[in-house]
Formats: structure tokens, C-alpha cells, sequence
């Protein structure tokens, strides 16, 4: 991703995988911490002296920084999508909304990821409804 493909608060990108065109808003958390780093090249992301980092070269560094951060050794690049796939189920979205933010192309996709964290939110809502009804 490069600096140019923000406009108006949106991150344009087309998803490598699936080549889902997808225009994301800029969340206060992604712009605070786009600031706080140097613009070194056109990447969003980049090495040292301002070269784009390749997918494995990107790997190798999450690996690094992962090890860094003193998190454990399962964690991967991946789980940060399924994570943020999970956090916006958590919080009652929709699966065609995580959808539009994953780029996955079929629903079914998003409701694997995110079964379990759906199935948590549904079942504080059940009971918080019926625990009004006890008292």
C-alpha cells in the first residue's frame, strides 16, 4: 500500500488475494500511528531506507516484531485479519459489513472466522435478556 492510495480519509486497495476492490476510512488509531512514523518513500509500510517491503521480507519483520513484543510464537500476520474479523463481530456487525472491511468475497467465509465470536455476543444478549425478566 502507498501514501497515494489515501484519499479523502480512504485507503483504496484492491485485496491480492481475492481482487476485491475495497475503500477503507482512515480510523483515528491507523492515522495517529501513520503520523508518528517518518514518510520514508512512498510505502506505507517500508524498510529502513524507504524501500517497500516484499511478502517475505514483510514476514520475516512481523516475525521479528512479534518476538520483540514478547508475544507468543503462534501469533502470525494472519491472525491480525482474523482478529480484527472477530473484534467487529464482537461488536455486532454485520457479516456483509466485516464483508466490506475483509474483502472476502463470500459470506460464508466471514462467518467461519468470526462462528465463535458471534456465538459469544449472542449469548450474553440471551442472557441479559432473560436475567431482566428473573428480578
Amino acid at each position: 500500500m502507498r501514501r497515494q492510495h489515501i484519499t479523502n480519509g480512504e485507503l483504496h486497495v484492491i485485496q491480492e488475494k481475492t481482487g476485491v476492490e475495497l475503500y477503507l476510512p482512515i480510523v483515528p488509531e491507523l492515522e495517529r500511528a501513520l503520523k508518528a512514523v517518518p514518510a520514508k518513500g512512498f510505502a506505507l509500510i517500508s524498510t529502513e531506507n524507504g524501500t517497500p517491503y516484499s511478502a517475505a521480507s514483510l514476514g520475516h519483520f512481523m516475525k521479528a516484531a512479534i518476538k520483540a513484543a514478547g508475544l507468543p510464537g503462534k501469533c502470525r500476520p494472519h491472525g491480525l485479519r482474523k482478529a480484527s474479523m472477530r473484534r467487529l463481530a464482537e461488536a455486532g456487525k454485520t457479516e456483509k459489513e466485516i464483508a466490506a472491511v475483509s474483502g472476502h468475497r463470500t459470506l460464508r467465509e466471514v462467518a467461519r472466522y468470526t462462528e465463535a465470536a458471534d456465538q459469544r455476543r449472542l449469548a450474553r444478549a440471551a442472557m441479559s435478556k432473560t436475567k431482566s425478566r428473573d428480578t
